[in-house]
C-alpha cells in the first residue's frame, strides 16, 4: 500500500487544493478507512468559509461511506467490525464515559463539539495528528471512538451517503417531533434536511405534509423533489401568503408539528410559532447564526406550544435511515442527484449555494476518481 493518499484540502475560505498526505502508521487503537464516497452536507459550505481560518487547513466531509482497510487489535475489540466491512461513519467522536454518552445521547458529549475544541470528522484541522479527519480524501483515519454503522451490500455507496441527512429527518420529525397518523406536518425549507423530514413524515403516516420554499430556481427544484418524496402540498412563500394558505389547507386548525429547517434569517422561527396549532409542537433545526430581535415569547405561552431545539441525530435514527434507504422507501434514493471526482470538490461545495451545477439535491464526492462524469 502506498504511504500517501490524495485529499482535497480546504486551505483558505473557499479555496481547495489537492494534496498528497501521509497515511498514519498502523496502531493498536486506531484504523484506516478506504473511502468510497462522501456526501456533501449543507453545513459544509459554512465550514468551508470559516474553519480554514479558525482551525487551519483541513479535509472537509463528514458523510463518509467506505470499507475498513486497516484495523488495530484494540480497535477491533471495541468496534466489533472486521477489515473489509462496508460501513457508514457518524461525524461524532464521543468520549464514551460522560453522562450523555452513558445515556446513549452521545451527540451532546462535549468531546463531539468542535466549537468547544472537540474532535469531529470533517471539522478537524490537519494540525491535529494524523490529519486525515475528513471524507474528501481517498483514506480517512479511524479514531478509537469512531461510531460505525454496517451497510447492506445491496446499497450503492451514493445512496448509503444519504444515511446522515435522512437520519436527521427521522430524528427531528419522528423520534423528537412525534409525527404520526392523522397529523399535519409543516416543514419550512426544502433543503436536504427539509426533504429528509418529508420522507420521515411520510414514513410516520402523517396525513398532511406541507413544505415551504422560496421562489428561487434552487428551491423550485427542491419543492418538486418534495412532492416526489411524498409531500401533499408545497407553498412558494414568494407567491402565496404562508399563514393564510396553511389555515385554508387545515380548516383553520394549523399544524400539529412545525419543523423549521430554513437556514436563512430569523423570521422563520416566529412564523413556525404562528403555524403551529394550540398545543402544537415546534422543532427548530435550521441554525440562524444571529439573534432574534424582539422575540415575543408570550406567543409560546398563549398557544401552549412545545418548542424544542434540535441537534443532529441519534444512533437509532441512523440505523432506521439505512433500512429505509436500503428499501428505497418513498423513492428516497432519488435525492442523490450528482457525483463529483476529488478534483471537483470545490465545484461540489459551490453547488450547495447555487454557484455550481444546477438542480443539485444531495451530492457525493468520489475520492478514488480525479474527475467524474
Amino acid at each position: 500500500m502506498s504511504s500517501t493518499t490524495r485529499a482535497a484540502v480546504a486551505i483558505a475560505p473557499g479555496v481547495t487544493q489537492i494534496q498528497e498526505l501521509p497515511l498514519p502508521a498502523a496502531s493498536d487503537d486506531a484504523g484506516l478507512l478506504a473511502v468510497s464516497v462522501t456526501g456533501v452536507c449543507g453545513s459544509d459550505w459554512a465550514y468551508y468559509q470559516n474553519l480554514p481560518t479558525s482551525r487551519g487547513p483541513l479535509v472537509l466531509g463528514h458523510e463518509t461511506v467506505g470499507h475498513v482497510q486497516q484495523l488495530g487489535r484494540l480497535a477491533a475489540l471495541k468496534w466489533g467490525v472486521q477489515e473489509g466491512d462496508y460501513v457508514v461513519l457518524e461525524e461524532y467522536l464521543p468520549c464514551g464515559h460522560c453522562m450523555y454518552c452513558r445515556d446513549g445521547d452521545f451527540r451532546l458529549c462535549d468531546a463531539t463539539d468542535w466549537r468547544l475544541g472537540g474532535l469531529r470528522y470533517g471539522a478537524t484541522g490537519l494540525n491535529v495528528a494524523p490529519g486525515l479527519w475528513g471524507g474528501y480524501s481517498q483514506h480517512q483515519f479511524l479514531h478509537l471512538n469512531t461510531v460505525f454503522h454496517r451497510v447492506p451490500a445491496t446499497v450503492k455507496p451514493v445512496h448509503a451517503a444519504l444515511a446522515l441527512p435522512i437520519s436527521n429527518g427521522i430524528e427531528w420529525t419522528y423520534l423528537q417531533g412525534g409525527a404520526g397518523p392523522g397529523q399535519c406536518v409543516v416543514i419550512q425549507g426544502p433543503g436536504q434536511q427539509g426533504l429528509a423530514c418529508v420522507v420521515a413524515a411520510r414514513e410516520a403516516g402523517a396525513d398532511k405534509i406541507i413544505v415551504t420554499g422560496l421562489s428561487t430556481p434552487t428551491d423550485q427544484v427542491r419543492l418538486r423533489m418534495a412532492q416526489q418524496l411524498g409531500a401533499h402540498h408545497v407553498i412558494d412563500i414568494g407567491q402565496q401568503d404562508l399563514l393564510e394558505t396553511v389555515a385554508e389547507l387545515t380548516g383553520g386548525l394549523m399544524a400539529d408539528l412545525v419543523i423549521d429547517c430554513a437556514s436563512g434569517g430569523t423570521d422563520s422561527v416566529t412564523t413556525a410559532m404562528q403555524l403551529a396549532r394550540k398545543r402544537g409542537r415546534v422543532i427548530l433545526g435550521g441554525q440562524k447564526r444571529q439573534k432574534i430581535p424582539h422575540f415575543d415569547s408570550d406567543m409560546i405561552i398563549a398557544r401552549f406550544l412545545n418548542v424544542k431545539g434540535m441537534r443532529g441525530h441519534s444512533y437509532e435514527s441512523v440505523e432506521l435511515a439505512i433500512g429505509l434507504i436500503a428499501h428505497n422507501r418513498h423513492h428516497v434514493q432519488a435525492m442523490s442527484t450528482h457525483s463529483f471526482g476529488l478534483d471537483q470538490t470545490d465545484l461540489a461545495l459551490r453547488s450547495l449555494v447555487g454557484q455550481g451545477v444546477e438542480g443539485a439535491i444531495h451530492m457525493t464526492v468520489h475520492p478514488q476518481h480525479a474527475q467524474w462524469p
